[in-house]
């Protein structure tokens, strides 16, 4: 017993741990659910529940620690609150195995479709968290990704828990003395090798576009300056210093990260007058992230980027649609959440954007490509980005700061779902953060370009990176169907746990009526 409720979740949630940054052991994840699996089979439904509960809860409270820079009680409830998914999926699993004497490719198939339905729920649900998904361990195997072009983060998850439970059963019956059957593992590898070919082929693709010179700043303003106003004039100072080195690169485009410019541009004219002369000294197009305000009937905050052309104009704007929760806002603060917000001074008040603005620049070969903005962990929803592509963006630019984490595994993290937005809508993506993690990706979710020190430090440090992209995009499913594959997977499971409960529902029936005869 203790080695069901205790040891083997421990196991299970150290080798997840291990498979995603700053480890990045992303091997590991092809076996960190076995230990869980053994641990769920032949267990009643709240023993399973418990088994997966604490599973879950020691591996978010493991991975997402960083949290605790910001709030303590933070990391506390949001690992206490994750863990009630890998809860549910450990029950479905047990339901499951209700239904096979021994398991089979269907149970495999089953387990594999609950846990992304599961993925899928906790990505939505109250606004969504869809960090450390288990497919993003592989954020660098190139190889296994590419199938994301399909079937999104979900199917690499998918592809995860399958072999998981392929292996798990093997083990499970070399316990109990039975030999196991070695077609469903040949099954396994056969699935694999078409993936891999699959994806070399994919990575090794080249695809055509305009090229694009850009060039990413990292200022690297310590959270603790960044609203200081007696930093203010210092951190301008900076990116404009950076800015003017990253000129002689001669980009088309030069970006700074979130909140970069330390006021409100459109409202402050001695501000803004800075940053439009800038842009219009270094003959670059230039975009900010800056806070910006409007004064309809009351005030109103948006974290924004803004787009100013190489004659110093202000020429677009973008509001961040999806905000943070009980970081730039708190839901229902003014109503039944207004103590968390009062008590805690939680939530700045944002207000969330209504449109998908598409940035147009021109390029030094005379072209005109477009692009769209993420702010903050706007990259996290796949459906942001998408959106995007879809409103005709031929790249994507990540702009966020993640200084409030400090020198922890959160900016790469964070990385992480760009590498998986670059590949499903094909097209490069550009992150560009205040303290790092800065860096290019390619249509593949190859990682080109990154800055860094001369040590070869990639966060909290500062500087500056300049590479040519491809501005072209390919056509993919998923940019046509979107998350199809999570909902496939969603509706088969659901499918069979209908037919399962009639079934039983039906025998129980049956078996009170020959009781009565």
């Amino acid at each position: 017993m203790l080695r069901r409720l205790v040891f083997l979740p421990l196991l299970s949630a150290l080798l997840l741990t291990l498979s995603y940054p700053a480890f990045n052991f992303s091997y590991l994840a092809w076996f960190a659910l076995i230990p869980v699996l053994i641990a769920i089979r032949g267990e009643k439904p709240w023993q399973a529940f418990f088994t997966g509960y604490i599973t879950g809860l020691l591996f978010f409270g493991a991975t997402l620690y960083w949290v605790g820079y910001v709030a303590i009680i933070g990391v506390v409830v949001l690992a206490a609150y994750l863990a009630f998914f890998f809860g549910i999926f450990a029950v479905g699993v047990d339901i499951l195995a209700m239904q096979f004497e021994k398991p089979r490719i269907r149970f495999a198939v089953l387990v594999s479709c609950l846990w992304v339905a599961v993925e899928f729920l906790r990505s939505h649900l109250f606004t969504g968290f869809g960090w450390a998904l288990l497919g993003h361990t592989q954020w660098d195997t190139l190889p296994i990704i590419q199938i994301a072009d399909a079937a999104g983060a979900y199917g690499v998850s998918f592809l995860i828990v399958f072999t998981n439970v392929l292996i798990s059963s093997k083990i499970k019956k070399k316990i109990k003395g039975h030999m196991p059957e070695p077609r469903y593992l040949a099954l396994l590898v056969i699935v694999l090798i078409v993936v891999a070919i699959y994806g070399y082929y994919k990575a090794d693709q080249k695809l055509e576009g305009d090229p694009v010179r850009i060039s990413v700043i990292q200022g690297n303003i310590p959270q603790s300056e960044k609203w200081d106003e007696k930093y203010a004039d210092a951190i301008l100072n900076k990116y404009i210093d950076l800015t003017r080195e990253a000129a002689k690169d001669k980009p088309d485009l030069i970006i700074w990260p979130e909140t970069s410019v330390p006021g409100f541009l459109e409202t402050d004219q001695i501000l803004r007058e800075k940053v439009t002369a800038l842009a219009k000294e270094v003959n670059a197009y230039l975009l900010v992230g800056t806070q910006t305000e409007r004064v309809p009937q009351k005030v109103r905050y948006f974290n924004s980027a803004a787009l100013i052309s190489n004659k110093g104009e202000v020429v677009q704007r973008y509001d961040k649609i999806h905000l943070v929760p009980f970081g730039e806002y708190v839901p229902m603060g003014n109503s039944y959440l207004s103590f968390i917000k009062k008590r805690y001074d939680m939530g700045e008040d944002y207000t969330a954007g209504k449109g998908y603005t598409i940035f147009e620049i021109p390029t030094q070969k005379g072209k005109r490509v477009k692009f769209g903005v993420l702010i903050c962990f706007e990259d996290v929803f796949p459906e942001i980005s998408r959106d995007f592509v879809r409103a005709g963006a031929d790249f994507l630019v990540v702009i966020t700061n993640d200084a409030w984490y400090m020198k922890t595994a959160a900016p790469f993290q964070h990385a992480q779902p760009s590498i998986f937005r670059a590949v499903e809508n094909r097209v490069n993506v550009v992150r560009c953060a205040n303290t790092g993690y800065s860096c290019f990706i390619n249509q593949a979710g190859k990682i080109t370009q990154e800055v860094k020190d001369f040590k070869g430090e990639k966060i909290f440090v500062t500087g500056f990176a300049t590479a040519n992209i491809t501005s072209g995009k390919a056509k993919t499913l998923y940019l046509r169907y979107g998350d199809a594959f999570a909902w496939l997977c969603t509706g088969f499971f659901l499918f069979d746990l209908t037919l399962y409960f009639i079934y039983n529902y039906v025998k129980s029936a049956r078996e009170r009526q020959v009781k009565r005869t």
